[in-house]
């Protein structure tokens, strides 16, 4: 999956303490109930003007909520780590699978509680996410194509969801879907690295699919579309590999000539 030195080439807020940063939530669960009893009392201006103040007050609610909520994923891996000397501070986590566990509670309680608000479909990648490390592969598609469809479309980490969705389809042996979740990757994305995964992630299942000359070309495409990226670097060991059980390197196409006026 992608590592936190690859997300940083996305140029991106960072994938686990900013998701929320985006959100705009609109009422809670209870708040258009509240709004229309009062409105039948201080006319459309005060209901108005009351709508307004209660987004407001939900909108922090849930965004401080979340926050909270996130803060699990701070939290490190060591099982060798000394005991909190503070009495506010969280111990670290013994084992990965302890933390997964943990944001899969943290994140899924956090959504049941704020079904409807933008924060409770951001919150759905990181689950997603953790899901699919705990080989939940059919919940984490339902959740990263929640994502998708009903996110901000402008969402920088829309990207990740795209991978997170491939990996997904991947586990569930959906290899053609999977391909055409990474190839939406490549295509949907304004950085190099990311259209470069895109790429080699699609090299990756024909590799996994026996074609092996279709991959080798793949991955050379990676090396050319995303040269200055670490998903060019994967490509390039992917290739050293096939290389050495023989499959051909693909000749780089030439540049074209110009043609020569005969007249001069």
């Amino acid at each position: 999956m992608t590592t936190k030195k690859e997300l940083k080439e996305m140029k991106a807020p960072d994938e686990l303490q900013k998701l929320g940063a985006q959100a705009v939530p609109f009422l809670e669960l209870h708040g258009r109930n509240i709004v229309l009893g009062v409105i039948a009392f201080v006319g459309i201006g005060g209901g108005i003007a009351l709508v307004g103040h209660i987004k407001k007050r939900s909108n922090e609610a849930a965004m401080y909520q979340y926050g909270a909520a996130l803060k699990v994923l701070e939290r490190e891996v060591n099982a060798n780590a000394a005991a909190p000397t503070k009495p506010d501070e969280e111990p670290p986590f013994k084992t990965e699978k302890e933390k997964d566990e943990a944001i899969v509670a943290a994140l899924t309680t956090f959504r049941a509680e704020h079904q409807g608000a933008p924060t409770s479909t951001n919150a759905a990648l990181p689950l997603a996410q953790a899901l699919l490390r705990q080989g939940k592969a059919e919940d984490a598609l339902k959740l990263a194509e929640e994502f998708l469809k009903d996110g901000d479309q402008n969402d920088a980490l829309r990207p990740v969801a795209f991978e997170t969705r491939g990996y997904a389809l991947e586990s569930l042996g959906k290899l053609d879907e999977a391909t055409a979740a990474f190839e939406k990757l490549a295509q949907e994305n304004k950085t190099e690295f990311m259209k470069g995964m895109g790429l080699y992630h699609h090299a990756r299942l024909l590799e996994k699919k026996a074609d092996l000359t279709g991959a080798m070309k793949r991955y050379s495409e990676v090396t050319t579309a995303a040269a200055d990226s670490s998903a060019a670097r994967l490509a390039k060991e992917r290739m050293t590999l096939l290389a050495a059980k023989g499959v051909a390197v693909p000749t780089p196409m030439a540049a074209p000539v110009a043609a020569v006026d005969a007249g001069k």
